[in-house]
């Protein structure tokens, strides 16, 4: 009976370390997908206002924290950039860091934890507020399109076709933001922003640009946690 056995083991011991060695890579690479799958599960939260999901997925006390400070260094920039003594321009610096307060508050919300994941971060403006839904301004586009589309077939007065219309953007590119995603390090996740960017061409570092970041909870958890907002 022993040698009977003696084959089997050998057969089953390398079958043991396969399986050991897919499952650990499975681990690893489910480990390296987390922050991808978290950040896809707040976007879907956050648009559809599913506060419930998004407070396992977003670190509120740290989110604010970190608006309180970006919106604080954005305002001291503006103070800064106008090189005046102007004793009025220090009261209004006085001003502005009390409105820091409620827009803090009004982006550590699902309006605006939805905002800033849809490329819309805060400006520091007095009275600011996250858009609550982009469905009115997706309607209007395609009731525009549709008024284009009867448009063009309808014919001139004078019996000629109609010319075709312009074609939007044609001379001027989009600018649209350039979103990348990636790690930092091995407990911190950045989304960023960059307005204006074109393929094919370096960024320069005066254009708008902001970067979410999400850091790590635990083996597989992944929050929202700060913003790098740039003025």
């Amino acid at each position: 009976m022993s040698t009977s056995s003696a084959p089997s083991q050998r057969w089953l011991k390398p079958v043991a370390i396969v399986m050991v060695v897919v499952f650990v890579v499975a681990i690893i690479g489910y480990s390296y997908a987390t922050p991808y799958i978290a950040l896809n599960r707040i976007k879907r939260a956050a648009d559809a206002r599913d506060a419930a999901t998004l407070n396992q997925y977003v670190d509120y006390p740290a989110l604010r924290a970190s608006l309180k400070g970006q919106l604080g260094d954005m305002l001291q920039k503006r103070i800064d950039a106008q090189h005046s003594s102007n004793p009025l321009l220090l009261f209004g610096a006085v001003i502005g860091q009390a409105l820091i307060s409620p827009l803090v508050d009004a982006y550590a919300t699902p309006d605006g934890v939805a905002a800033l994941l849809n490329g819309m971060p805060p400006r520091g403006e007095p009275g600011e507020r996250p858009p609550t839904s982009t469905a009115g301004v997706e309607g209007n586009t395609g009731a525009n399109t549709g008024a284009g589309a009867a448009g063009e077939q309808a014919p001139s007065a004078s019996g000629q076709p109609p010319a075709p219309p312009p074609v939007a953007g044609a001379d001027e590119p989009q600018a649209r933001p350039e979103t990348t995603a990636g790690y930092r390090g091995i407990n911190e996740f950045a989304v960023t922003w960059q307005q204006g960017g074109q393929q094919g061409r370096q960024h320069s570092a005066d254009e708008p640009r902001y970067a979410a970041i999400l850091q790590r909870h635990g083996l597989f958890t992944w929050k929202l946690a700060a913003v790098e907002l740039n003025d």
